[in-house]
């Protein structure tokens, strides 16, 4: 059975190290393109995510991710390059490895429409408006105000309805969900969250938050991270069923995914080392749900999401 992942962090890895080589078994990289194969993963996203250190990062750094993508993801030939809905149907059909570009905290386009668009151009088709703390666009979760967006981010949400740029809530205030869910006129997603009312922890979601991605056609994510999954120490395949069936109670069977953090989470659940375990998640999954409900869990609920809200076609043709 194949499997989409919502998010990893691989491009930053790759930036921040060049001798990186995604095609090594041995990089080290958690998403390598060895383990990707070994793990059936049909469609990766891959995040363009700035660490806090690059200081001062702008359209420069988000150019040079772009590029990155393309050269060490796209150009090898093992990945077809997704931007529009029909790319994915055709990819698929073919039993083609695809990849999508997202973007990880709207910081580094500094309040810039017509930068939002160069991104969507390169085909940039998801945007968290935030990491973990505030910019020019809205609150993240960590930040001590709690604040919700910003007057420039409030348009940039209509910018991303308009654009189709899906937007994503991980990492976002709780006041700033709730401004965007309303603000949003299509279905947004939480690429890479959990439930809080297992795991108290600020980046995981509450009942209501899931219950509304769901009622609004979204999807969200299970995050591999140990500290979203449990309070204990350490966490296992269990600890990743637990939010899983949480998710399908609450939002039912068609919002719950993937969304690993793969490359982005300095731990991972015994079992769930690198994207090649995915096939161990798969087994547990089967055997607890029926065959459709472990498809749509592992990547029939993202497939439809973004066959449906990626825009239908463009006039560039795909890698």
């Amino acid at each position: 059975m194949p499997i989409i992942d919502a998010h990893c962090d691989v491009l930053s890895k790759l930036y921040m190290d060049p001798s990186i080589d995604f095609s090594d078994e041995q990089s080290g990289l958690d998403a390598s393109l060895p383990k990707l194969v070994r793990g059936n993963v049909l469609l990766q996203c891959f995040a363009i995510w700035i660490p806090e250190r690059a200081e001062g990062a702008g359209m420069d750094h988000l150019l040079a991710y772009a590029e990155l993508f393309r050269e060490k993801i796209i150009k090898k030939g093992s990945f077809r390059f997704v931007r529009t809905s029909e790319d994915l149907r055709k990819a698929a059909a073919l039993g083609k490895r695809c990849a999508l570009l997202t973007m990880e905290g709207a910081d580094a386009l500094h309040g810039s429409f017509s930068h939002l668009r160069t991104m969507f151009d390169l085909g940039v088709r998801c945007l968290g408006l935030t990491w973990n703390y505030a910019n020019w666009a809205a609150d993240g979760i960590m930040e001590p105000r709690a604040g919700g967006l910003t007057v420039k981010g409030r348009k940039l949400v209509q910018e991303c309805n308009d654009l189709g740029i899906i937007l994503d809530v991980s990492h976002l205030s709780e006041a700033g969900f709730w401004e965007l869910a309303e603000l949003s006129s299509k279905p947004f997603i939480a690429s890479h969250s959990n439930v809080k009312e297992i795991c108290p922890h600020p980046r995981n979601l509450t009942k209501d938050q899931v219950e509304t991605i769901a009622r609004q056609g979204g999807v969200i994510g299970v995050n591999f991270y140990p500290p979203f999954l449990t309070k204990n120490e350490s966490a296992g395949i269990s600890d990743v069923l637990r939010h899983i069936e949480t998710l399908c109670e609450w939002g039912g069977e068609k919002a719950c995914g993937l969304g690993s953090d793969y490359d982005g989470i300095s731990r991972k659940p015994a079992g769930l080392e690198d994207a090649a375990s995915f096939e161990k998640l798969q087994d547990a999954i089967c055997k607890i749900y029926s065959a459709e409900q472990a498809e749509r869990i592992l990547y029939r609920n993202w497939f439809e999401f973004f066959v449906t809200q990626l825009p239908k076609s463009e006039c560039c043709q795909v890698n």
